[in-house]
């Protein structure tokens, strides 16, 4: 147990005298450096538990060049950042991989265009040694005022064509994940199979249209609607399919969220799910999936595993550890079935 005392913070110095090493290996270790051999290691640790012994923040940063805290910027409002699981589900990633490197989530989150100077400065002020941004859009400057902050980042998704290729970046198989659920309903003999797709601004969303028409390669325009990732969108987008095709009987719907709102639709309208339209989604979040009537058949990304990802590609950056700059990540998808398709 660390010591009883009411009087001055312990110093590195008394660490360093309690665990009979220099000052500099005392440095070394409740900094996180290399070189120190293991039994040296322990004491040094040992003397910090029994002392009480908390690092001064501004002190180890001048020493390691490094504030211990990451930026994480979603490029969304801050009502669909807590309304979606799917963000909750990355944060939570990102944030318990950073716990293992021991450094701070410092959450941002963009309303509109007028955020990015205020980014911009955070940014550049040396307040974060890094940045992860995810959910970013194709007209969206974000990745241009990041780079003029000058500090290493990751991109959560596939960057949209025109940012800088050097930047790495972690996402799924959106277009494979996207052929295998409309093979899925192919399969199931549907021959009427809509779309209801993400935002047109969005690579995730672009590519699993993509995947929809790798499969079917003459599908009616009619059977296609955009939605905009939220529930609400997806009920009005099943509705708008259902009275201008009563005809069809089956739908890919981008992403979970849209399929629970496509599913009230179908009820609504009194129709059996699969019997008369069959229905896949894409992301397997629980959240959503186990109120789902009947239980989604949908498309799984390991959401909260591309978070811990992210940072670990992060930190590759920072460390300078590996190639000077990581290679992306495409992570793989799975079909997981259930009744509704």
């Amino acid at each position: 147990m660390p010591e009883q005392t009411t009087g001055p913070r312990p110093t590195l110095e008394a660490v360093a005298s309690r665990a009979g090493v220099s000052r500099a290996t005392a440095s070394r270790v409740v900094n996180g450096g290399a070189g120190v051999r293991a039994p040296l290691v322990e004491k040094v640790r040992r003397a910090v538990e029994e002392l009480g012994y908390v690092p001064n923040h501004a002190a180890r940063t001048l020493v390691t060049r490094r504030n211990g805290a990451v930026a994480v910027i979603i490029a969304e409002p801050e009502f669909r950042v807590f309304s979606d699981p799917f963000f909750e589900q990355q944060v939570r990633g990102i944030s318990r991989e950073l716990t293992a490197y021991d450094a701070q989530l410092v959450l941002l989150w963009v309303e509109g265009p007028g955020d990015h100077e205020r980014i911009s400065r955070y940014l550049g002020g040396g307040h974060v040694d890094g940045a992860l941004a995810f959910s970013l859009h194709s007209d969206d400057a974000l990745p241009s005022v990041i780079e003029r902050a000058r500090i290493p980042v990751v991109f959560g998704g596939r960057p949209a064509p025109g940012t800088d290729p050097a930047v790495p970046f972690v996402d799924c198989d959106n277009r494979g994940g996207a052929r295998e659920a409309v093979r899925h309903l192919v399969g199931l003999g549907r021959r009427n199979i809509a779309h209801i797709s993400g935002p047109a601004d969005q690579t995730s969303a672009i590519d699993r249209i993509h995947g929809y028409r790798d499969v079917l390669l003459d599908a009616d325009p009619g059977l296609l609607r955009r939605g905009d990732f939220t529930e609400e969108s997806g009920a009005r987008a099943m509705a708008e399919l259902l009275d201008r095709r009563p005809d069809v009987d089956g739908v890919f719907v981008a992403n979970d969220l849209m399929a629970s709102g496509a599913l009230r639709i179908l009820r609504e309208r009194g129709l059996r799910v699969p019997e008369d339209v069959a229905v896949v989604g894409f992301d397997d979040m629980v959240s959503v999936v186990e109120r789902t009537t009947p239980a989604l058949t949908t498309v799984r990304q390991d959401i909260e595993g591309m978070g811990r990802l992210m940072v670990k590609l992060l930190m590759r950056l920072l460390d300078g550890t590996g190639p000077e700059v990581p290679a992306s990540v495409i992570t793989p998808t799975s079909l997981v079935r259930r009744a509704s398709a």
